[in-house]
């Protein structure tokens, strides 16, 4: 398998975890010996140490934003507007039981629980992440390549997108209820096949070599690393091919501001601001100025992902 090398972000604006580089050593000897995975509480947010090897798509030289400002720095509607929100709001949610059903255009539609995408062969994934606010974070996320269950379920070949749809449950997500909810429930998202079948485009299952914590997207979210972050559906319950391009809760909400594709692109700015810069979170930089760093087309990932759009107009199909 190739190994992909990204270009890194400057030393300086991203805030190096010593203790997690430690501890990444000691679960990869412990799942080398098999000596971790499967032990999971029954209905709790506890995070539990899963068992992975670093993984040959990450990127080398990226240095990860720290532990605090992943799961405490978050876009998570479902448990409110503020960034603060999800990890002080979501200490309600059940993250077990848990069903993911994969059906439409397939041979072989499938319910696969939690236990079961948990027990894979899971990778560490060190990636970008670009919010489209403009701001970015640098995650070590755990899980496996997306093609690889959609391989299992057989897609049909008139099967062109995937649609993904999220949980809703306005009991434990207080962001779901109220008079005027800021999206429609549930947050449905969506790829081109080809696109979903990308080996960088991965199911995350954890960060930080830990499960999910519920404000980052317990206990399964998708992460495809050269979009925008709202791409990336927090707790997935279906996964559905199709041959129609599906509905996404951000484009239909606002169509002219968040397009269907939501490729990173600086050369295309959002209608209220310059997409050109970014804030590296836990860089200590601000809004304008100093601590901020140039984005890269694609988020850096365009040697891996720019033919996938080759002949589009980007500023149209943004």
């Amino acid at each position: 398998m190739r190994v992909f090398r990204y270009p890194s972000p400057p030393s300086s604006s991203i805030t190096p975890h010593a203790l997690w580089l430690s501890r990444r050593d000691l679960l990869a000897a412990g799942a080398a010996a098999g000596l971790l995975g499967g032990i999971l509480p029954s209905r709790s947010a506890r995070a539990v140490d899963l068992a992975a090897q670093p993984g040959p798509l990450s990127g080398e030289g990226l240095k990860p934003t720290p532990l605090r400002d992943v799961t405490h720095y978050n876009n998570f509607y479902e448990f409110g507007l503020e960034k603060t929100d999800p990890a002080e709001r979501s200490g309600d949610f059940h993250p077990r039981p848990w069903t993911v059903r994969v059906e439409g255009m397939v041979a072989r539609p499938r319910t696969y629980d939690i236990d079961a995408l948990l027990g894979r062969k899971l990778e560490e994934r060190i990636y970008r992440m670009r919010c489209v606010e403009a701001w970015s974070m640098v995650i070590p996320w755990i899980g496996f390549a997306l093609r690889d269950l959609l391989a299992e379920v057989e897609p049909l070949g008139s099967a062109k997108y995937v649609a993904f749809e999220s949980v809703v449950r306005p009991s434990e997500m207080p962001g779901q209820g109220g008079v005027l909810p800021v999206l429609d429930w549930p947050y449905v998202e969506g790829l081109r096949l080809d696109e979903a079948m990308h080996p960088l485009t991965i199911l995350a299952v954890g960060l930080y070599g830990q499960t999910l914590p519920n404000q980052n997207g317990a206990p399964v979210r998708l992460v495809v690393p050269w979009k925008y972050g709202f791409k990336g559906i927090k707790s997935i319950v279906r996964i559905r091919l199709t041959d129609r391009q599906p509905h996404t809760s951000w484009n239909v909400r606002a169509p002219d501001e968040y397009g269907f594709y939501a490729n990173v692109n600086p050369a295309v700015d959002h209608p209220r601001w310059s997409q050109a810069s970014e804030r590296p979170i836990g860089a200590g930089g601000g809004f304008f100025g100093a601590g901020r760093q140039p984005t890269l087309p694609f988020n850096g990932y365009g040697e891996q992902v720019a033919g996938l759009y080759a002949g589009m107009d980007l500023r149209r199909d943004f």
